[in-house]
C-alpha cells in the first residue's frame, strides 16, 4: 500500500482538533487506514540535539485504490465528511468568457494517443506547503495508478506565461527545442535525451519514448514549449509558490480509463482552493477525428444498491434512512428508493473510482458503522472444513518425497516458450499452452505445460552443490481447455530430477515406486490382463530423454474409477491396441514419463552432469 507524509500540524488544524498518536490511530483504524509513524518524538529528539529538522509528520497507509487520500487534502476532506463535521462536497464544472482549448494532432496516435486538461483559478496563490502538497500527489499517482508515467503523465503550469489554443503533437526529437524544468540553456529533445541519462530521478522514465522516431510535444499559441511528456515540464511555465494562481494542468496517456481519473484527481483534490470553492474550469479538446470533449468528467456516478444485501453482508438490521446516513459519511450521496422499497439509489463522487461494485458499497457501510460495532454472533449453520482430495494427496506426496532424501523446489510457473518447448527437444503442437498476451519479459511467455522446466532451472542454480542433487515439485501446470469456463485446466503434476555422476535411472523409478506403495497401488506385468489395478512401465520414444532410455507410465484404475479418470486424461487404447485384450488395453491411462535426459536437454539448461527425470500426472490416483 501506499505510504503519504503529512504535515501533523497541517492536518490536525484541518480537522479542527489536536488527537494524541493513540487517538488518531484508532480513528485511522476505523476509517480503514493505518497510521504508520508519528515523527514527533524523533523531531523533539533532533531539535535537542542541534539538529536542522521538518516539523513532526504522520506516516499513513493508505489502500491502494484510494486515490484520493494521496494528499492531505483529499485524506483531511473526507476524514471530516467521515466524522460529520461537514457534508460531501459538490464539484462543479465553471462557465469561463473564453474556454481554453487543445487541439490533438493525429501524430500522435502511434506513441499517447489520448490528451485532456483542466484549469484550477485559486483564489490567492499557492504556499509553499500548498505547493509540496500538489507534486507530491502528482509523484505518488505516477508511480501508482500511471505505472511510473508509463500509462499516464502530468504536466502542470503556470497559466499566465503561457496562452491557449495548445496544441498535442509529435515531433522529431532534433527539431524540438526548449530549455527544460529547473534549467536554464534550450536544447534539443535528442540532447535531453543524452543529458537526462545521469538523472537519478528522470532516467527511469527515458525509455518510454528514447526509441520512438517522433516525441510527444506540448505547445501554446505562441509555439512556447508546455512538456515533453512522459519526461519533463517546460522552464518558461514552471509554478512557483506565492506567485502562481492560475494553474493549467496537462495529462497524456495511453490507456482512457487511467487518463480520466488522473486528470480528475489532479482538479477535484485541489478545487478547494479556488476562487470559487470545488469549482473547476473545463478545457475543451478537439480529437483528430473532429470529436470535442470537455475534461475533466466530475459528474457523479448514479448506481443502485440492494438494501437487504448490504445488511445481509454485514449482519445489520439498519433502516434505509440510517443506511443512507452512514453510506453518507463515506462521500456516498444515498437515498431511498421511490420506485422499489429494496433499492437505494446512490450517487458516487467522481473522486470515488474504487467504487466498482454494489459489494463495494457494502464494505463502505461496514466502515461507517465500524468494524469493531459489527455482530459477532455464530453463523446458523455448521459445517466443518476438509481439504480437497488433491491437495490433500500433494501433502501425501511432498511428506513421502521429503522421507526420501528429496528436496522441494517451488519455481515459478511461467516460463518462456522455448524453455516448455524447444529445450526439452519438444514440438509446440499449438493449442495447448496458456500464452500471456503480453508478456513482461521473455521468461515469461507462457503458463508451464511441465514441471521439468522449472526443476532443471532450479538445479542449473544449484549445481555448485555437492553431487547427487535431488529435487521433486508437486504443483500444477496448465493446458488450453476450450470446452471449460476459463478456456483452460489445471493439472497438478509431481516431477523429479536427479543429477549425479550418473544418470541414475533406477534412482527416479525407485521414487516411482515407493509413490505408488505408500498408495497402495501395486506393480503389475504389462500382459497382465487378468489384473484389475496396478500400474506398469513401458518402453516409450520421447524426444526429452535418450534413445532406449525412456518409459512410459501406466495406470490401470479400479473398474469404478476408470471411466471418471478416463474422461480427464488421455486414455491409450489406442496406443496399446493390439498390444494388449481390450478390456484391459480401453481402461489403461498414461501417468506420464521418466528417463534419462538427452545430452541436448542438459546443454540447453547449462547442466554438464547426466541426470534422469519422472513426471506423472497425480489426479487419476485418487
Amino acid at each position: 500500500m501506499p505510504t503519504i507524509s503529512v504535515d501533523k500540524a497541517d492536518l490536525y488544524r484541518r480537522l479542527e482538533r489536536e488527537y494524541t498518536t493513540q487517538e488518531f490511530d484508532e480513528l485511522c483504524f476505523d476509517f480503514g487506514i493505518e497510521l504508520d509513524e508519528d515523527t514527533t518524538e524523533d523531531v523533539e529528539a533532533a531539535i535537542k540535539a542541534g539538529q536542522p529538522t521538518p516539523p513532526p509528520q504522520l506516516k499513513i497507509e493508505i489502500p491502494a485504490n484510494r486515490y484520493d487520500l494521496l494528499c492531505v487534502e483529499g485524506l483531511a476532506r473526507s476524514l471530516r465528511v467521515f466524522l460529520e463535521k461537514e457534508a460531501p462536497p459538490t464539484f462543479t464544472l465553471s462557465q469561463p468568457a473564453v474556454l481554453q482549448e487543445a487541439y490533438i494532432e493525429a501524430s500522435t496516435s502511434p506513441l499517447r494517443p489520448m490528451f485532456a486538461s483542466a484549469v484550477l483559478r485559486l483564489a490567492r496563490p499557492m504556499s509553499q506547503l500548498e505547493y509540496e502538497s500538489f507534486i507530491d500527489l502528482q509523484d505518488k499517482l505516477h508511480q501508482n495508478l500511471c505505472r511510473m508515467r508509463r500509462f499516464v503523465a502530468i504536466g502542470t503550469h503556470d497559466l499566465d506565461t503561457i496562452e491557449g489554443p495548445f496544441r498535442y503533437m509529435c515531433k522529431n526529437p532534433d527539431e524540438i527545442k526548449f530549455a527544460p524544468l529547473n534549467r536554464d540553456t534550450e536544447h534539443t529533445a535528442t540532447e535531453l535525451m543524452t543529458i537526462f541519462e545521469q538523472d537519478r530521478h528522470l532516467n527511469k522514465y527515458l525509455h518510454i519514448i528514447r526509441d520512438a522516431p517522433a516525441y510527444p510535444i506540448i505547445y501554446d499559441k505562441n509555439d512556447k514549449v508546455l512538456s515533453m511528456p512522459p519526461i519533463i515540464n517546460s522552464q518558461h511555465s514552471k509554478i512557483i509558490p506565492g506567485k502562481t494562481k492560475n494553474i493549467f494542468v496537462d495529462v497524456t496517456a495511453t490507456d482512457k480509463t487511467k487518463l480520466d481519473i488522473v486528470v480528475m484527481l489532479m482538479a477535484t483534490m485541489f478545487a478547494e482552493y479556488c476562487a470559487v470553492p470545488f469549482e473547476i474550469e473545463p478545457v475543451l479538446i478537439h480529437y483528430p477525428d473532429g470529436t470535442t470533449a470537455l475534461t475533466p468528467n466530475i459528474a457523479p456516478r448514479k448506481t443502485t444498491a440492494s438494501h437487504k444485501y448490504l445488511n445481509e453482508a454485514t449482519g445489520l438490521n439498519l433502516s434505509r434512512e440510517e443506511t443512507c446516513k452512514l453510506l453518507t459519511k463515506m462521500s456516498l450521496a444515498a437515498r431511498p428508493s421511490a420506485s422499489d422499497p429494496d433499492v437505494l439509489d446512490v450517487d458516487i463522487p467522481c473522486t470515488r473510482s474504487d467504487i466498482l461494485h454494489e459489494c463495494d458499497i457494502m464494505e463502505d457501510y461496514a466502515i461507517a458503522f465500524g468494524y469493531n460495532n459489527l455482530p459477532t454472533s455464530l453463523p446458523t449453520t455448521s459445517t466443518v472444513a476438509k481439504p480437497y482430495a488433491v491437495n490433500k494427496l500433494g501433502d501425501v506426496l511432498r511428506k513421502e518425497c521429503a522421507q526420501a532424501g528429496w528436496v522441494e523446489a517451488l519455481p515459478y510457473i511461467l516460463c518462456s516458450h522455448d524453455e516448455n518447448f524447444a529445450w526439452l527437444n519438444r514440438p509446440d503442437p499449438g493449442k495447448t499452452a496458456v500464452a500471456l498476451a503480453n508478456p513482461k519479459s521473455i521468461e515469461f511467455q507462457v503458463v508451464r505445460t511441465s514441471l521439468l522446466p522449472g526443476l532443471l532451472k532450479t538445479v542449473r542454480e544449484n549445481k555448485a552443490l555437492p553431487l547427487p542433487l535431488k529435487v521433486f515439485e508437486v504443483s500444477d501446470i496448465a493446458l488450453q481447455a476450450p470446452e471449460a469456463e476459463r478456456r483452460s485446466c489445471n493439472h497438478r503434476r509431481l516431477g523429479a530430477v536427479y543429477v549425479d555422476r550418473k544418470a541414475g535411472f533406477e534412482v527416479v523409478h525407485g521414487l516411482l515406486d515407493r509413490i505408488m506403495q505408500i498408495l497402495a497401488i501395486p506393480f503389475i506385468e504389462r500382459a497382465e490382463s487378468d489384473k484389475e489395478h496396478g500400474y506398469y512401465i513401458a518402453e516409450a520414444t520421447d524426444s526429452t530423454f535418450m534413445p532406449g532410455r525412456a518409459a512410459t507410465v501406466f495406470y490401470r484404475p479400479k473398474p469404478k474409477a476408470a471411466a471418471a479418470a478416463g474422461s480427464a486424461l488421455e486414455t491409450v487404447a489406442g496406443a496399446l491396441k493390439g498390444a494388449l485384450p481390450g478390456a484391459a488395453a480401453a481402461r489403461d491411462i498414461k501417468l506420464g514419463s521418466l528417463g534419462i535426459l538427452h545430452p541436448t536437454v542438459l546443454a540447453n539448461f547449462e547442466l554438464t552432469r547426466p541426470a534422469s527425470a519422472l513426471e506423472i500426472d497425480v489426479e487419476p490416483l485418487l
